[in-house]
């Protein structure tokens, strides 16, 4: 394991939201089942301690193992709250082209399908612990867009929602992107150099912050549905089964 030096300080969420009043199978999605949510392992503890009188019982933790390694679970790790490290993506290093590392919204688009096909069965473990916590749950990666989008899309799609409303709940991060990227930076930063990337060239060649961000989920959603019908055929390969889904549609209906 790559061991990282940062000086790492507590701040409060930039990109954390609840999906109540999105539009669902049968109604519209309470409040208090999901949070998505930027990274949790390093919030104040006045955001922790809300959190949980708020509800929160478990967590779900997308980031690779060398994120985790870096910071921990922070003050929320002295709560009795559940705690579920899912990687969708093992190794961000291996994720990345070293010779012409791409962040594009296209890019992304491509990763995300690489990531239900690979990460099926963690995903459909997520949306398990999604339908039975007897609280809510809270998903994050670093930044609260990719790994976190991709959940949030699986876990949309198997409430019935519209392909147009999981779009636009993704493409509000961009509202929030230069706030995420500044939080962010110390840990990635560190991160990417321990991976033996230039964080400074990599930023130099991003162009995550132009253009509308709905390309990368619209992406994922058009290939999903042309190659497999419905969508979420991957995960009920790796053991999605209907009584799962029947629970999340009951609890995101439930008063």
């Amino acid at each position: 394991m790559t061991l990282i030096d940062t000086d790492l300080v507590l701040s409060a969420p930039v990109n954390l939201r609840d999906l109540g009043g999105i539009a669902i199978d049968g109604g519209v999605l309470r409040e208090g089942l999901a949070i998505r949510t930027d990274d949790l392992a390093y919030v104040t503890e006045q955001v922790a301690d809300e959190l949980i009188a708020g509800g929160l019982t478990a967590i779900i933790d997308l980031r690779s193992p060398l994120e985790v390694a870096v910071t921990g679970r922070g003050p929320l790790g002295e709560h009795p709250v559940a705690y579920h490290h899912l990687p969708l993506i093992a190794d961000v290093g291996e994720s990345m082209d070293r010779d012409k590392p791409a962040l594009t919204h296209e890019a992304m688009g491509l990763m995300y399908q690489r990531m239900v096909d690979g990460a099926a069965p963690q995903l459909v473990i997520a949306l398990n612990v999604i339908a039975y916590t007897p609280g809510a749950a809270a998903f994050h990666c670093a930044a609260g867009r990719d790994r976190t989008g991709v959940l949030a899309a699986m876990l949309l799609l198997a409430l019935g929602a519209a392909d147009d409303d999981i779009v636009t709940d993704y493409a509000r991060t961009g509202d929030n992107m230069v706030a995420i990227m500044a939080r962010t930076a110390p840990v990635m930063g560190a991160m990417w150099k321990a991976l033996g990337f230039d964080a400074d060239a990599l930023g130099k060649t991003s162009s995550l912050l132009e253009g509308s961000m709905d390309v990368s989920m619209r992406s994922l959603l058009d290939t999903l549905r042309a190659q497999h019908g419905d969508p979420l055929t991957p995960l009920r390969a790796a053991g999605l089964s209907d009584a799962t889904i029947a629970r999340l549609r009951e609890r995101a209906l439930a008063a």
